[in-house]
């Protein structure tokens, strides 16, 4: 197996515990999205200062006037018995962030189950089963009053809709997550569709390290599935005082016929120069979907070799769907409304483009038509998708 498979195999990376991804009450604040470090770079352990420092220059030059020929020398025996008793000191300092780290675990799932009914009270709005009480609309107005004339403005326009039986928030979550910079990009038209009934997002602790996103769906014409589940796993053994994360695991959609937003069907004549006859060949190939989030890239197995390319593309897949599962359970969730009216863009500091290339969320494991033997000795006519080409913008009505 080659290198770049094993460090594959060995990657340790730091999840986003509750030390370093607290969960933040509103308005949002201004904490950068957890990185993944690359999978494929190695882990540098601390070494003697000489070794160190010889790949720096300006280091070297340092510690040479502060130790002398200390630098190029193993260190005497008196100071390595001191730096092995700084080792202990640091030892126990992991053993008590490890601690802390569960501690403040402990503390994120309590209050996620006090969250919980504003959540459920939440999701009661949105579907139209409760009607807020004029007390809770007032208090609401004032957490974010605007100029006089926006509000006279948006009074105007509520006076003009009354007459509209609407029921509840319609496409709530498809607008918070279109609203999302990031997220958004990911979601095609043909999407939108279906993301139209989604009613709720549920998060969840796991026993072991870990946590669990549940998007909940009315009935549609796209899959079966009442509830897409995705879950985040970290490794039991703590690494550094932080808990490091392991894998995703996604859930099996059931299409229902023709209705899979992660394929398209792409069918083509070929004409034999033989023979002169046509026929009619489809292949399924990926689309661009963002229920492609439910289907997470995977490690390889132990025999399996990848070369540079293909690390790095695995990479990225993983870190793109790590920060996009971390983005639903630190932001989303717990400011939908922020989200859905926009005001989470003034707290968010969103560069332009996307984080979450579309290519890295591409199915990795769809099968396609065996059409190869014939290509070398047919004139292919124009490739036709069955669906159309998925435009960026969503069609909400």
């Amino acid at each position: 197996m080659d290198q770049q498979a094993v460090e594959i195999k060995n990657k340790k990376v730091t999840a986003p515990t509750p030390q370093n991804t607290p969960i933040n009450a509103a308005p949002i604040s201004s904490q950068s999205i957890p990185t993944v470090p690359s999978i494929s770079e190695e882990i540098e352990t601390i070494s003697t200062p000489g070794a160190s420092a010889s790949n720096n220059p300006a280091l070297f030059s340092m510690l040479q006037g502060k130790l002398g020929n200390l630098v190029n020398e193993p260190l005497p025996a008196s100071v390595q018995r001191r730096v092995n008793g700084l080792k202990y000191l640091q030892s126990k300092h992991t053993e008590l962030e490890g601690e802390f780290q569960k501690e403040i675990l402990a503390l994120e799932k309590k209050y996620l189950e006090l969250y919980r009914p504003l959540y459920n009270k939440r999701a009661e709005v949105i579907s139209g089963k409760y009607e807020p009480t004029e007390e809770e609309v007032t208090a609401g107005a004032k957490v974010d009053e605007e100029s006089d004339a926006e509000e006279e403005e948006e009074e105007e326009e509520t006076k003009e809709n009354d007459e509209k039986d609407v029921a509840g928030i319609p496409e709530f979550w498809l607008t918070a997550l279109k609203t999302h910079p990031q997220i958004g990009e990911i979601i095609t038209d043909d999407d939108c569709e279906a993301l139209k009934h989604l009613v709720d997002i549920h998060l969840s602790y796991l026993e072991q390290p870990g946590f669990k996103l549940d998007f909940e769906f009315t009935e549609n014409d796209f899959f079966t599935n009442k509830v897409l589940s995705k879950t985040y796993y970290y490794q039991d053994n703590m690494s550094g005082g932080d808990y490091v994360y392991d894998h995703a695991e996604g859930c099996e959609i059931n299409w229902k016929e023709g209705k899979d937003l992660t394929v398209t069907i792409e069918t083509k004549k070929q004409r034999h120069k033989g023979t002169n006859k046509t026929r009619v060949v489809k292949r399924t190939v990926p689309a661009e979907s963002f229920f492609n989030f439910f289907n997470p890239p995977v490690l390889p197995e132990d025999d399996e070799e990848l070369d540079e390319e293909e690390a790095e593309g695995l990479d990225a897949k993983l870190e793109a769907d790590y920060e996009m599962g971390e983005e639903f359970k630190e932001k989303i969730i717990p400011h939908a409304v922020d989200f859905f009216t926009g005001k989470a863009l003034e707290y968010e500091d969103y560069e332009d483009g996307s984080d979450f290339d579309e290519d890295d969320f591409l199915s990795d494991d769809l099968d396609e038509d065996e059409d190869d033997e014939d290509d070398d000795d047919d004139d292919d006519d124009d490739v036709k998708p069955s669906k159309g080409e998925n435009a960026p913008e969503c069609k909400q009505s």
